[in-house]
C-alpha cells in the first residue's frame, strides 16, 4: 500500500537515501528542508536534483523550527487526502490527542513523520550552541505538537551516538546512561528525545527514536572524516588527525542506515534503537584503506584531540535485530570502495565543495 510520508531534511545525507527507498517503494515523500550552510550547499542541492526528477516526491523549502510555515504545510497537505490516512478514534469513540471535531482535519496528512532534520556535529555545536537548540529542540517540538493536532500517529526521530559517553561500557546499549552529554549537540539530541518520550506519554504517539553511529558513504557530509580524507588524499593534500588516530569509530554504511531507518516505521509503542556496524575500527586503520584504494601516500598533521570526542563508540545492535529484523549488510571496506567510486565520478564538481574547516 503507498503511503505519504513527511520526511524532513530531505536534501541531507540520511535523508535523501531514506526517500530514495521510500520512492523505490511506491510510497508518496513530502519532503522540506532549510537548505542551510551548515555544510557547503552544493552536496545538498545535488542530492535534492536526484529526488526531484522522480515520481511521487514533493519538495519544499522550510525550516522546521518556523513552526507557522510547518502548520502551514501540514494544513496544505491534510486538505489534500492523497495518500494521507483517516483520523480515527479510540476505543472510547472519542477523537485522539484531545482535539474536537471543529479543529482537527478528518484526514491525517501523513502515515508517519520522519524527523531527520537536525543541526549535526559535535565540533561546531560548541562555538555556536543556540543554532542546535533551534533546530533539534525547537524543530522536534513544532513536528511533535503538529502530528497531536493533526492525527498522525507515528513520528521517528534521528538521534545519535554522540549521547553516549566515556563512562558507558562498550558496546553502547540503548538502556546505558546518556545524562552526561559531553557536546552541546548531544545535549540537543537528548532533550529532542525527552521531548519524544513526553509527547508519547501525553498523547499516545507512536515514536521510533533511532540513535545513528558514524554515518558515511557516496555524497557523505563534507565535515565527516571519510569525505575530508577522500577528497584530501585523492588531491594529494595533508590529512589533519585529532589525536594518535587509535580512536575507534563504529561506521556504518548510509543504505544499511536508511534500511533501519525505514524498518522503525512499524508500531513500536516508544522506542530507542541503535544502528550502528556493530564493528569499531582505528581511525588509522580507516586512513590506510583509502590510501590504499586511491593509490595515494598519506600525509598527516596532528592536531590535540577535542575535549567533545569520545575514544570508541560501538553499537550493540541486539535490539535492532529483535525489534527491526535489521543488522547491518555493507562491511567498511566495501563501503569505503564506494565512497572512493563515487568521489572518482563526480571529482569534477565535488573538487570545489568546501570543507567547513
Amino acid at each position: 500500500m503507498s503511503n505519504r510520508y513527511l520526511l524532513t531534511g530531505c536534501a541531507g545525507f540520511i535523508a535523501s537515501k531514506v526517500a530514495e527507498m521510500l520512492l523505490d517503494s511506491g510510497n508518496t515523500v513530502v519532503g522540506v528542508d532549510n537548505l542551510n550552510d551548515a555544510y557547503d550547499p552544493r552536496l545538498k542541492q545535488w542530492r535534492l536534483a536526484q529526488l526531484q526528477s522522480r515520481p511521487g516526491f514533493q519538495f519544499h523549502h522550510l525550516d522546521i523550527a518556523d513552526r507557522r510555515a510547518l502548520q502551514k504545510r501540514f494544513e496544505a497537505d491534510a486538505e489534500n487526502k492523497g495518500v494521507g490516512s483517516l483520523c480515527s478514534g479510540d476505543d472510547t469513540g472519542k477523537l485522539p490527542f484531545g482535539e474536537n471535531k471543529d479543529s482537527r482535519p478528518l484526514y491525517s496528512p501523513y502515515a508517519a513523520v520522519i524527523n531527520l532534520a537536525a543541526r549535526a556535529g559535535v565540533r561546531a555545536s560548541v562555538e555556536n550552541p543556540w543554532v542546535y537548540y533551534e533546530a533539534n529542540c525547537d524543530g522536534t517540538l513544532n513536528l511533535l505538537d503538529l502530528c497531536r493536532r493533526f492525527g498522525v500517529t507515528k513520528f521517528l526521530l534521528a538521534s545519535t551516538s554522540s549521547l553516549y559517553g566515556e563512562h558507558n561500557p562498550v558496546p553502547y546499549r540503548e538502556d546505558a546512561d546518556t545524562n552526561r552529554p559531553l557536546s552541546p549537540y548531544a545535549a540537543s539530541k537528548k532533550a529532542a528525545e525527552t521531548l519524544a518520550y513526553t509527547y508519547h506519554h501525553l498523547h499516545h504517539l507512536d515514536v521510533s527514536i533511532v540513535r545513528y553511529f558514524t554515518v558515511y558513504g557516496p555524497a557523505g557530509r563534507p565535515d565527516m572524516s571519510v569525505f575530508r580524507f577522500i577528497r584530501r588524499i585523492a588531491e594529494g593534500e595533508p590529512i589533519t588527525v585529532f589525536g594518535d588516530g587509535s580512536q575507534q569509530r563504529d561506521f556504518t554504511y548510509v543504505d544499511d542506515i536508511a534500511r533501519g531507518t525505514i524498518a522503525a516505521l512499524r508500531p513500536l509503542g516508544y522506542e530507542v534503537i541503535n544502528l550502528g556496524g556493530d564493528r569499531p575500527v582505528r581511525l588509522s586503520a580507516i586512513i590506510r584503506e583509502i590510501g590504499g584504494l586511491l593509490g595515494k601516500e598519506v600525509r598527516i598533521e596532528r592536531r590535540e584531540p577535542h575535549p567533545a570526542d569520545v575514544s570508541i563508540t560501538w553499537a550493540d545492535v541486539d535490539k535492532a535485530k529483535r525489534l527491526l529484523g535489521w543488522s547491518p549488510e555493507v562491511p567498511v571496506e566495501e563501503g569505503l570502495r564506494r565512497s572512493v567510486q563515487w568521489y572518482r565520478e563526480n571529482r569534477e564538481w565535488v573538487l570545489p565543495v568546501e570543507l567547513g574547516e
